[in-house]
């Protein structure tokens, strides 16, 4: 273990009332905005406030002789993590999945500005416990998850990975064709896209498609494998709706063959500007990632 003190990068993403400052310049601005719509510009301040309270919390929790970093969501692509880092996600679950591919093994401790701002599930802790876990997240005498990550790799070797679920269809979500492999099965496919979803995306948007479509698959965020969901699969005569979900195990990958003439994408975790262009021909291998989210449970 390093003897140097350990840096902590927080981790954050833009309130609504930033997002609509930068597009409106004054709060009196947005104020006028939203009250002429009918909606509350309060919500929205008391919001702000409450991540910017929280900030100064994270900041206030660290021994004097520690390093600190800060680095926006948008800006994980030019950032640059040390294998000895404390991660420090402030904000709601998506931000977590949204950090989990920038890292190399680094914990990741979730905290919430306020329990009812969403489910808990990644940001599990509260402002109050974050000085403990830092140090013994530090001293190494923390209790943590491996979480299983997915990948996706184009023939072409570009890669891209995911904590809770990668999209394969079009990019506007309308019609998209392919042929899926699994199992030693070959399908056609026109549907809405597939889903590929970890256990940790299981509470995502797999479980609105299993509520949808009455499917029942669980197992543990840590497990070694992915559901896959077909989405609206529609049968013809050319294309068929038997592989309308499966598993993705051990060193198994699932195979899929574009026929989307133009438009067709891979995407992670809900980020479509982040993506991989999938247009006929290309080919894509889904496995299991050998990286892991290291997420801190305390």
């Amino acid at each position: 273990m390093s003897t140097l003190p350990p840096r902590v990068v927080l981790v954050t993403r833009a309130t609504q009332l930033t997002a609509l400052l930068a597009r409106h310049s004054t709060r009196g601005q947005v104020e006028f905005f939203l009250n002429s719509r009918g909606q509350s510009f309060s919500e929205l301040a008391r919001r702000d406030a409450l991540q910017a309270a929280a900030m100064k919390q994270v900041k206030a929790a660290l021994p004097p002789d520690w390093s600190f970093a800060q680095v926006d969501r948008d800006d994980l692509d030019r950032f640059l993590f040390a294998p000895g880092d404390i991660v420090v996600a402030l904000g709601q679950d998506g931000l977590v999945a949204n950090l989990a591919k920038y890292l190399s093994g680094q914990p990741v401790i979730g905290v919430t500005p306020a329990p009812e701002l969403g489910e808990g599930i990644l940001t599990r802790h509260g402002l109050p416990a974050l000085p403990g876990l830092l140090t013994r997240t530090a001293q190494g005498d923390i209790d943590s998850e491996a979480r299983t990550m997915v990948a996706a790799r184009l023939d072409g070797g570009d890669r891209l990975l995911a904590l809770n679920e990668l999209f394969i269809g079009h990019r506007s979500h309308q019609s998209a064709r392919y042929e899926l492999i699994h199992g030693g099965t070959t399908e056609f496919q026109s549907s809405s896209g597939l889903i590929v979803s970890t256990g940790t995306g299981l509470s995502g948007w797999a479980r609105s498609i299993m509520t949808a479509t009455h499917a029942d698959i669980a197992f543990a965020p840590d497990a070694p494998r992915a559901a896959f969901f077909s989405r609206e699969p529609w049968p013809s005569r050319q294309s068929g709706a038997e592989l309308r979900a499966g598993l993705i195990e051990g060193d198994q990958a699932l195979r899929v063959l574009s026929r989307i003439d133009d438009g067709g994408v891979i995407f992670a975790d809900g980020i479509e500007q982040d993506f991989l262009r999938f247009d006929y021909g290309r080919e894509t291998a889904i496995a299991i990632a050998d990286e892991h989210l290291t997420l801190v449970t305390g």
